[in-house]
């Protein structure tokens, strides 16, 4: 179906005709029973037990209450187990599916494709993880129990409605990119929207000042899929950088940085409007004027937090040519190329590449750069830059300060610039293989443009930069975008990175990551965990209170790439006790008074903890009122 809105007028008239098919499957009153009930927000609050029911609990729902909710959904739901229990002696051992998993599931789409996974395991417990040698038993840990694979709006319904009449813990997986532990948890009911990848290219549209072309979305939808889209429409979307990240889910709704960010604005500038599935089980349509509290919050305000999203109407571009240029070089390592010798000519590199980057990133470009500690006395650096929209002189008038200030410094490097890279139908469709599950551990901060105004404040900002590599031994991952007024455009002065200095003020969100976390902690049932996490984790926090410091007010930090441990991450991730928090707490307490949308370091979320038991930040415990409450 093709739509030419010409008016205000039409557009409020298609406003209720923006569903896909599956979205006009919605649960009707006349078929609800007590257990799927809609609720009522108006003077509601919680009333079951102080902790969400657990599988152990006398008041889990009986196998006839999980049967009838099962023909209910029309057979939907899944009782799956960890993937990694097949290398586990029992009734799911197989030698041959273990196998598999050691050697070739991270090239398929096995882990995309399993209901249960996310990709960072030490967040579930590591209670079942895949190896030729396990210890222990395997156990589901801090992975839901059942999963609803929700093809419809009304498959969403029913497993919010039966949560919160059953007072069980409700999370929300689409492509299982989480590297905080949000979509998953003990003893949940997982609403799985990873098959809603419906797309609908709309040459026409118009909504307030926005008139252009537009596309509308399924929530599950990811990176690869859009970028075939673009080869087949000749046109440009924004996405996420991983090809398997399901792009309107937990991305927009942290923010979404991405490469054509300093051109077009982040992820969640690109939403016009979008659908979603509330606490109280209501299917609204949700646009600058309409729902608009609902608009504000789901758009930087925090993933798993105040519905399901199962829709949206996006931006649509002109096809956009992108020269993808890599620069790096090392130190320490003979055998590597563009090498130097000098440890004080590297830092001295890198110093000039961050110093210079204002100037490029207002060019339009966005670049992603790691800084890594190879050896007491080895370090590499690296960057991608990301050109849109200019021509080969300029990318050389752009670059060549850099590339003549590392010559300068005996770090001799080529300027090469390949051809920009459109969008191309000609082009072999992407299949996206490759995901699979890490212990990456994040923590992350926005870096304000101002800290590059003068010497003196640059000189501290990169000193803390440093040592998070060279004191810590953590890798320094960059990513330095500007997005000014211009490149945002409409509707972003309506979402909840409005306003946000740490957001529209930033220079570069960087992430300091720790690539195998439980590497150092080793599985989380073992004995000693908590004095080897507590230690690692200290030696994290050290480094990143230097950042925080540099940073000051002005910085935050990234909601979908941070320590699940943020200090004060009311202000690091919404502003705090300021504006932007109470008004999304607002949000969150009026359209979800119950509390069923809980994830981490979300706004409203210090009503609830996980009572995990020796006080590690995993999902594998029970979800518990606060002793305040």
């Amino acid at each position: 179906m093709r739509w030419l809105t010409t008016s205000l007028l039409t557009l409020v008239t298609l406003a209720s005709c923006t569903n896909f098919p599956w979205e006009e499957v919605q649960l009707a009153e006349d078929e609800v029973y007590p257990d799927i009930a809609f609720g009522k927000t108006y003077g509601a609050r919680y009333s079951g037990p102080r902790c969400r029911v657990a599988p152990d609990d006398p008041q889990w729902p009986s196998e006839e209450s999980w049967d009838k909710f099962n023909k209910t959904l029309g057979g939907v739901l899944l009782k799956p187990v960890p993937p990694g229990a097949v290398c586990y002696p029992g009734e799911h051992y197989d030698a041959d599916k273990c196998k598999f998993l050691l050697s070739q599931a991270g090239g398929t789409r096995f882990y995309s494709d399993h209901p249960l996974t996310v990709l960072t395991d030490w967040a579930t417990g590591n209670t079942c993880q895949v190896s030729a040698s396990p210890v222990g038993n395997c156990t589901q840990g801090g992975l839901p129990v059942y999963v609803v694979n929700a093809t419809t709006v009304r498959h969403i319904q029913l497993a919010v409605n039966f949560a919160r009449n059953r007072h069980l813990r409700l999370v929300i997986r689409n492509a299982g990119h989480d590297f905080n532990g949000r979509s998953t948890g003990y003893g949940a009911l997982s609403i799985y929207t990873h098959h809603l990848k419906d797309f609908e290219y709309i040459p026409e549209y118009i909504v307030g000042p926005y008139k252009g072309r537009v596309a509308r979305v399924g929530a599950g939808i990811e990176t690869w899929e859009l970028t075939n889209y673009m080869d087949q429409y000749n046109m440009t979307v924004e996405v996420p950088g991983g090809e398997t990240v399901g792009a309107f889910g937990g991305w927009i709704a942290g923010g979404g940085h991405n490469l054509l960010s300093s051109v077009y604005g982040h992820g969640a500038d690109q939403v016009l409007a979008f659908q979603a599935v509330t606490a109280d089980g209501r299917y609204h349509s949700v646009t600058p004027e309409k729902n608009a509290d609902l608009f504000y919050a789901m758009l930087g305000g925090g993933g798993g937090t105040y519905g399901v999203l199962t829709s949206a109407i996006i931006k649509v571009y002109p096809p956009t040519p992108v020269t993808k240029l890599h620069l790096e070089f090392r130190v320490g390592a003979p055998d590597a190329p563009f090498n130097t010798n000098s440890t004080a000519a590297f830092w001295d590199g890198v110093w000039l590449y961050q110093f210079l980057s204002p100037s490029i990133c207002d060019a339009g470009a966005t670049h992603y750069s790691y800084i890594r500690r190879q050896s007491p006395t080895s370090y590499s650096f690296e960057v991608d830059f990301q050109l849109p929209l200019l021509t080969p002189t300029q990318i050389t008038s752009l670059l060549t300060p850099l590339y003549t200030g590392l010559d300068a410094l005996g770090i001799l490097v080529n300027l090469t610039i390949p051809p920009a890279v459109s969008p191309n139908p000609a082009r072999p469709r992407k299949t996206g293989t490759g995901a699979a599950p890490s212990n990456l551990y994040f923590a992350s901060r926005l870096f304000p443009r101002a800290n590059w105004s003068n010497r003196t404040l640059y000189n501290a900002t990169f000193a803390a930069i440093r040592a998070t590599v060279e004191e810590g031994g953590f890798v320094f991952h960059g990513v330095n975008f500007w997005t000014p007024a211009a490149a945002v455009g409409y509707p972003g002065s309506k979402n909840s990175l409005a306003g946000r200095e740490d957001w529209r003020g930033a220079i570069m969100h960087a992430d300091i990551m720790d690539r195998d976390f439980a590497g150092v902690v080793g599985a989380m049932g073992n004995e000693g965990v908590e004095e080897r996490f507590w230690k690692r984790h200290g030696q994290l926090k050290k480094v990143m209170d230097g950042v925080r410091a540099v940073t000051g007010e002005g910085g935050g930090a990234y909601f979908n790439e941070a320590d699940v441990l943020e200090p004060g991450w009311q202000g690091t991730f919404f502003g705090g006790a300021g504006e932007t928090y109470q008004r999304l707490l607002r949000v969150k307490r009026e359209r979800d008074p119950w509390g069923l949308f809980w994830a981490v370091m979300t706004p409203g979320s210090e009503r609830w903890r996980v009572e995990e038991g020796r006080g590690l930040p995993t999902q594998n415990g029970r979800l518990c009122l606060t002793e305040k409450e």
